[in-house]
């Protein structure tokens, strides 16, 4: 488990370190079971039942420890994973949505998107013609 998650936003990013001694604890406990099981249908909810607070209560003071909205962090943790599944395995786009948790394809596209400035699926072609010679349908696919 890591003890800094970094967040990329426009135009840099920023990070949030879990073992700050000063961190409220329970907003420290969120983030383990986020980065423990960002793979699974995870709620407001069920995080704030975790560590036994309101959801309105626990968005606000994981607001205010990290500056960062909870469901943003948790989807910035479901893309960071997306974007390392697809550059260390041979996922289709769709298993790797899977794998990191998300269940809507567009929604997955979108945010993928949105943080890289690129689809998954243009994302993993520049990989292959950064990683080794291009064939001539690589090649078409890239100038599309």
């Amino acid at each position: 488990m890591t003890l800094l998650v970094m967040l990329l936003q426009p135009p840099g990013g920023i990070f949030i370190g879990i073992g700050r001694p000063e961190m409220d604890r329970r907003v420290k406990r969120v983030i383990i079971l986020m980065e423990q099981g960002f793979n699974q249908p995870l709620s407001v909810a069920d995080l704030a039942k975790a560590v036994n607070l309101s959801p309105g209560r626990l968005c606000h003071i994981f607001k205010s420890e990290t500056n960062v909205a909870l469901l943003h962090y948790l989807r910035a943790l479901r893309m960071e994973q997306a974007k390392r599944l697809l550059q260390t395995t041979f996922m289709t786009v769709k298993e790797v949505m899977i794998e990191v948790g998300v269940r809507d394809e567009s929604h997955f596209v979108r945010d993928f998107e949105s943080t890289f400035g690129v689809s998954p699926a243009r994302f993993r072609l520049s990989l292959d013609i950064e990683n080794g010679p291009a064939t001539e349908l690589t090649a078409e696919l890239a100038k599309r």
